[in-house]
């Protein structure tokens, strides 16, 4: 049996234990385990994405038992493609937390790699259950990472983050028992089959089940009208903290894209593809929201959330559409809003720690230390969030427009292009008041400039997105070769019903 779908979940769970044992010998034997987690993570995640390009996806059976009995992960282009982008975030991350945020936090390193854990369990599992369990890994470990060390108003949004996330999990709970007594089974793959055969006089349940789960991804992924918690919380969130959560929404997208896709899909009969017609508008709606929050934005971190709740969507509307090349689309746009995204906030932390008392409102002008260094940073990231050419906004934008079918194309293109100019005026809001009208501290007064370290990490993030623009080309072919793949379920079906375990004989 092959192995590798299951390093990128073993991996950090074995670093966090180690980190855990070695935490006494100080901080240089728990940097020294968590980059040697991240150095294999990163081989792992690049091997990962290489073997699901060639077409057909890999099923690891853990615990060699039967899909239908135990539990069994999944790797096609699609989540691949998702560890490797968290793979990559988790890198710029942890090199800003190297700074030394990690000393401020208790247990930084251990909570850092059981979420990392947590988020690459949530891409790769095939088992609705144990996406429920990998959610709750990675929200526990968030849980600590934000509020450790925390007071006042940190304290206040860290605590509504917990509650809202508590009550959705029960939510799912509550989704999950429904379709196993109605199915039988909770292996993604297997319940599409059986809901595909379902008697009639169960589908107004399945679809009850269904929405429950829909309202649970899209509380993860902040839609309209559950995005309200979003924008405080990322606010108040340690940078090193708020940059790896971006992915966070993009799991909620992602999940909805796996679920409505594979289990209720093109075979779910009655309820196939129920979901796609009312999360279109609300996209749509959503992104409108999320534009004039970020018009409105009263500091610079709630702005950059606004962007994160924009972009996600962004996605859905991409994802809505339920074709090949808008779904392709999307999933370049995925990776180009998750980097960028946390670029800014990386960017604007060490702006906030510039302006003095001022910190991060946007109410007044302040004095500005290093300021031609992040305002170079801050520039390339604003370019290419607002989607404007040459950067990797500009390009998913364009995609996804070019995608959108002659039905929908007016009113679609309208939502965007209006949106990215709110997006537009906000960010140079945001510049002329940070950089344009900031005044000169006195040589006694000037704060300490960025450490090389802060620097590096936010450069790195920016140079994905350039990555992404210099890679367009093959990045684009994986990416709607992936779009194909997903809404094409039934290769996922067979791969999974034809995985045998290799010691035992399956039960009849």
């Amino acid at each position: 049996m092959n192995h590798l779908p299951i390093l990128p979940i073993l991996i950090p769970l074995l670093a966090g234990a180690l980190i855990l044992l070695v935490e006494r010998r100080g901080m240089a034997a728990q940097r020294m385990v968590a980059w040697s987690s991240m150095a294999t993570l990163l081989v792992t995640a690049i091997v990962l994405a290489a073997r699901a390009d060639e077409g057909t996806p890999m099923v690891y059976l853990v615990g060699d038992w039967p899909a239908r009995l135990g539990i069994a992960l999944m790797v096609d282009r699609v989540n691949a493609l998702m560890v490797l982008a968290t793979v990559l975030l988790g890198i710029a991350s942890l090199l800003y937390a190297c700074a030394g945020w990690d000393r401020r936090a208790l247990h930084f390193h251990a909570l850092f790699q059981l979420q990392l854990a947590g988020l690459n369990g949530a891409f790769l599992t095939g088992d609705l259950f144990n996406l429920f369990v990998f959610f709750e890994v990675l929200l526990i470990a968030s849980y600590g990472l934000l509020l450790s060390g925390g007071r006042g108003l940190r304290m206040r949004a860290g605590l509504h983050y917990v509650v809202f996330n508590i009550m959705a999990s029960t939510l799912f709970l509550i989704a999950l028992g429904l379709l196993y007594g109605l199915t039988g089974t909770l292996n993604m793959a297997e319940m599409a089959l059986r809901i595909a055969a379902a008697p009639a006089s169960d589908l107004a349940l399945i679809r009850a089940a269904s929405g429950i789960l829909l309202v649970v991804f899209c509380a993860k992924a902040a839609l309209l009208p559950l995005y309200l918690w979003l924008p405080e919380t990322y606010a108040r969130a340690p940078a090193a903290v708020v940059a790896l959560f971006t992915v966070m929404t993009k799991l909620g997208v992602y999940a909805v894209l796996r679920v409505y896709s594979l289990v209720f899909g093109p075979g779910a009969g009655e309820i196939s593809g129920w979901a796609w017609d009312w999360l279109l508008p609300a996209g749509a709606v959503t992104l409108v929201l999320a534009s004039l929050g970020a018009l409105a934005g009263r500091t610079l971190r709630g702005t950059v959330g606004y962007l994160v709740i924009g972009s996600a969507a962004t996605l859905f509307i991409a994802f809505s559409l339920q074709t090949p090349a808008a779904v392709g689309a999307g999933l370049y746009y995925l990776l180009h809003s998750t980097f960028v995204t946390a670029a800014l906030f990386l960017i604007l932390d060490l702006v906030r720690r510039q302006r003095g008392a001022t910190a991060d409102s946007l109410e007044t002008a302040a004095p500005m230390g290093s300021k031609t260094l992040l305002g170079i940073l801050f520039l390339i990231a604003a370019v290419s969030v607002a989607g404007l050419p040459p950067l990797s906004g500009f390009i998913g934008k364009l995609t996804l427009l070019a995608a959108v079918p002659v039905e929908h194309t007016g009113w679609i293109w309208a939502t965007i292009l209006i949106t990215s100019l709110m997006v537009v005026v906000a960010l140079s809001r945001v510049g002329s008041q940070v950089f344009w009208r900031a005044g000169t501290y006195t040589e006694c007064e000037a704060p300490t400039p960025p450490q090389r370290v802060e620097i590096a990490a936010a450069m790195l993030l920016t140079a994905y997105g350039i990555a992404l623009v210099l890679g367009a080309a093959p990045v684009l072919r994986y990416t709607q070769a992936a779009g194909e793949q997903i809404l094409e379920p039934s290769q996922h079906l067979e791969s999974v019903r034809a995985s045998q375990p290799q010691l035992r004989a399956p039960s009849p």
